[in-house]
């Protein structure tokens, strides 16, 4: 007997069986076994019929079958340590040495054999760095055909695990997925899927997951298990493995099961490798969930982990975060210390290309050249998939430097054709982001966009292919594109629609519709579109779905058509509200500008009564809708004092930038827990502050810089006991002299006609600099019989930064002290910005403090609305006049005297 069969004989016994003697024994053995077996299928024949109910004799080639099989891989069962040859193909320590085992031992390997001979070929090249692995050489090779052939021929014989490791082994070395010994392993292991242990089926699961079965019924079986085991998975790299693999598959609620116990598993005391929180990350990914409590988690994992990531790994969690929308201020630092020290080993263009995407938006500008000078050098190397990540990394770095993108330009030239379609939407919005000018890259790219959008079938990309032809310079639009778009609509889902009417809005703005009749068609595409975004809003029944729908909708379309229907809808899921989806509904509500006071009541419900279960760092969003929009719920005070206890108890799960943030939107709402404050204003506090902006997103930077010093302004004004000094004099002077100026036509109409009312020129200011340098846009005194004084003659300096002497205890010695019963009334014009969208008009915060702190100051304050000076009252001068005397000498009861 051959060893190749499916009997394995022991090795001793292999090597005398070639006597007369010792094989007439074997055999004898293997008479006896089937023998027993023989006669224990005839006793229970009866009984296995009637469970099978297949014909009788076809049944008993089957029982016969099954029960030699039985004996003879109870008999093959031995340790690797037996095998002569399983040692020799472990010893292995290069390719040929394995092929040439197999090539001298084609008739003795067995299924074991050829299975530990595939993983040996996978795990020789997984030693290797991943450009000098030979993948190629492997698999041309004619004895891993041999192998290959052997593999399916004994997979009926392989152990489980054997199954599930060859399967594994062949697609890391990049065996097409369509070849038959894939199907045949992936069919096996199917049929086996509920015997296999957690090991094996996650690695099975990795392997479906790699050959894009996401939606094929094996994996829902697969599901299906994990469902049924959850709860004896104990290790975090199994379940991460299968997180991934069944997420396309899964409910919400099993999804919430596999998030717990995540969180539990990540917990463990034991150290835990930073691929395993990588893949938790892409677990949320991929169910599209920002669920903070696990990416705080992983991201710790990333920071204790940091020395051992390499630019790969950080590159994917940066790519993974930015999908997810989370950003961390210490890992930054960390990684871009990293990097910097290590700048020079990545001379590749695959590494060079991920360095840059890592690096680039948070190096210095040493550093920001030196990478863009390397790139410029490197560009003829890049691939197609590096020349977008660059472009992309230039877009968000703000960068146009014109000779690397004439670079990026013209390697692109070879790359077109291979990119997907949204791969050519985003390289369209990357280059008009960044100024090209190439006309002729522009001209490819049009004629590739135009093609995809004939051919495609898919609302999504036919969305965005039009939305980024808006984007082209000079494009004349084509009668196909209308009728391509009216096609889709009815399959548009908000955020699709809101692309397309984007586009044609600005087309039809722009003149760019030629041909005859397109004005009167594009109205009707218009209409037919304004359709179809009510019925679809009409149609909504889930309330998560409909925030996932409207987290990319934005632009005057929706806002003018569509806010207040959504509006109506919210209201009508409002029993939906949960605390799992009070951020994303808080976002749309800030987004939108509305005030609506049954959705602000039940998100103030709902956070109250599940505060402990609201992370930390999302209370942020929770309580700037409610300051920003200057909204009261009934319970406020129970409100704020619930949320300002969570945060002061969780001060050290937060970010050094968040603290600041919510500090600003607490005092906004006229709430300084002094825990908050002391934290704030520290030496150390503010040290480390600094550090972090250095690696934060410019407009984070900014935003956070303008909370610091409105937080201090506050401080400042409204709680002088907690002595803390005022120290942003030269940031609001750096700010105010490269900000733009806002006097305007209209304001300069509201001066001249304040002028006529008070008597000349020298009565008013216009655009006044106060202590703390807020700015007002008219400012005029008035004596205590309600006449104007003349700045000239009380030398009263307000206009002149330098002339300002600004301190915390708001004593400004720049400023002459007014006579007895004098006033100082500082007259605003507020804009539309400073009212919400929403019927009501309500005033916003902002503008709401800014009044509050200018009484502290002194000042009366005249509050002139938009909509009441640009109003069919006030349509002539002398209701105009009217209108503002009235505001000007209108009296007070709590009229404050001038500091």
């Amino acid at each position: 007997m051959q060893e190749g069969s499916c009997a394995k004989v022991p090795q001793n016994r292999l090597l005398n069986i070639g006597s007369k003697k010792n094989g007439l024994l074997f055999f004898k053995y293997l008479s006896f076994l089937f023998a027993t077996a023989w006669f224990t299928v005839k006793r229970e024949r009866r009984i296995f019929l009637d469970t099978l109910k297949i014909p009788g004799r076809h049944s008993k080639m089957l029982c016969l079958r099954q029960v030699c099989l039985f004996p003879l891989r109870r008999y093959q069962a031995r340790t690797l340590c037996s095998d002569l040859l399983l040692s020799q193909i472990n010893g292995c320590t290069h390719e040929d040495e394995v092929f040439s085992l197999v090539g001298r031992n084609k008739a003795r390997l067995s299924e074991k054999h050829v299975g530990v001979a595939l993983n040996m070929l996978w795990q020789l090249q997984k030693k290797r760095p991943f450009l000098l692995r030979t993948s190629d050489y492997v698999r041309n090779h004619s004895q891993f055909l041999t192998l290959c052939i052997l593999a399916e021929n004994k997979v009926e014989c392989m152990e489980d695990e054997v199954i599930v490791d060859t399967l594994y082994s062949i697609l890391r070395l990049n065996v097409e997925d369509h070849i038959s010994l894939a199907k045949v392993l992936v069919t096996e292991a199917w049929k086996r899927l509920e015997r296999l242990s957690l090991p094996a089926l996650s690695k099975f699961a990795l392997c479906l997951y790699k050959q894009h079965r996401h939606f094929s019924p094996i994996i829902g079986q697969v599901a299906h298990v994990v469902d049924m085991k959850l709860d004896s998975i104990q290790d975090i790299r199994i379940l991460s493995v299968l997180m991934i693999s069944i997420s396309d598959v899964i409910t919400e609620s099993f999804r919430d099961r596999l998030l717990h116990k995540a969180e539990q598993l990540l917990e463990e005391k034991n150290k835990v490798h930073f691929s395993y929180a990588r893949r938790t990350l892409q677990f949320l990914q991929n169910v599209r969930l920002r669920y903070h409590p696990l990416l705080e988690k992983c991201n710790r994992i990333f920071l204790e982990s940091a020395s051992h990531l390499d630019i790969h790994s950080i590159s994917h969690i940066f790519g993974l975060y930015e999908q997810l929308g989370f950003d961390n201020a210490e890992f930054r630092l960390v990684v871009k210390q990293l990097l910097s020290e290590t700048i020079d080993d990545y001379y590749d263009p695959e590494s060079f290309a991920k360095l840059f995407f890592a690096l680039g938006p948070m190096a210095g500008s040493k550093v920001r050249e030196r990478l863009l000078g390397t790139a410029a050098h490197m560009a003829e190397e890049f691939s197609s998939h590096q020349v977008l990540m660059i472009l992309r990394t230039m877009q968000k770095m703000k960068c146009r430097n014109s000779h690397l993108l004439k670079k990026m330009a013209s390697v692109l030239h070879k790359h077109l054709d291979s990119y997907r379609v949204l791969q050519l939407v985003k390289l369209t919005q990357y280059l008009v982001v960044l100024h090209c000018q190439d006309l002729e890259l522009f001209a490819k790219l049009k004629m590739l966009l135009l093609g995809c959008l004939k051919s495609t079938v898919i609302p999504a990309d036919t969305a965005a292919i039009i939305r980024v032809l808006a984007m082209l310079p000079s494009f004349h639009v084509d009668e196909i594109i209308i009728n391509k778009a009216a096609a889709v609509l009815p399959q548009c889902r908000l955020h699709h629609l809101n692309c397309i009417a984007t586009a044609l809005v600005k087309w039809n703005h722009h003149g760019q519709l030629h041909w005859q009749n397109s004005s009167e068609l594009c109205a009707k595409l218009l209409q037919k579109l304004n359709d179809c975004g009510f019925q679809r809003l009409q149609k909504a029944n889930n309330l998560n779905l409909l925030l996932e729908e409207l987290t990319h909708v934005n632009g005057e379309w929706f806002e003018e058509l569509l806010n207040e229907e959504t509006m109506a809808m919210c209201q009508h899921l409002i029993d939906q509200i949960t605390w799992a989806n009070v951020l994303p509904l808080s976002f749309f509500l800030i987004k939108s500008d509305h005030r609506c006071p049954a959705l602000f009541d039940r998100i103030a419900s709902v956070t109250v009564a599940n505060i402990d279960k609201v992370p930390p760092s999302e209370i942020y969003f929770i309580l700037f809708l409610f300051s920003s929009l200057n909204y009261d719920p009934p319970d406020n005070e129970e409100f704020f004092k619930s949320c300002i206890q969570h945060l002061t108890s969780n001060l050290s799960r937060l970010e050094t930038y968040h603290l600041v943030l919510l500090g600003h939107v607490l005092a906004m709402a006229g709430y300084f827990p002094p825990v908050l404050i002391t934290t704030i204003f520290n030496v150390s506090f503010l040290s480390k502050l600094d550090a972090q902006l250095k690696v934060l997103p410019d407009t984070v930077k900014q935003r956070v810089h303008s909370s610091l010093m409105k937080l201090n302004r506050a401080v400042c004004l409204e709680c002088p006991e907690f002595h803390i000094p005022w120290f942003h004099e030269p940031y609001c002077q750096r700010v105010f002299h490269n900000s733009t100026s806002r006097i305007n036509p209209q304001r300069q109409h509201i001066h001249r006609m304040l002028i006529e009312i008070l008597g000349g020129s020298d009565y008013s200011r216009i655009s006044v600099l106060t202590p703390y340098y807020y700015e007002i846009d008219f400012e005029c005194v008035l004596d205590v019989n309600k006449k104007p004084l003349s700045y000239m003659v009380q030398n009263i300096l307000l206009d002149g930064v330098g002339a300002i002497h600004l301190r915390h205890d708001i004593k400004d010695e720049g400023r002459k002290a007014l006579p007895p019963g004098a006033q100082r009334i500082a007259l605003e014009f507020l804009d539309s910005k400073a009212f919400s969208k929403d019927y009501s008009r309500h005033l916003k915060g902002e503008p709401a403090v800014k009044k509050r702190h200018l009484e502290m100051l002194g000042y009366r304050v005249v509050q002139i609305p938009h909509f009441e000076w640009n109003s069919m009252v006030l349509s002539t001068k002398g209701e105009q006049l009217k209108y503002l005397r009235k505001q000007l000498y209108t009296e007070y009861s709590d009229v404050r005297h001038a500091v």
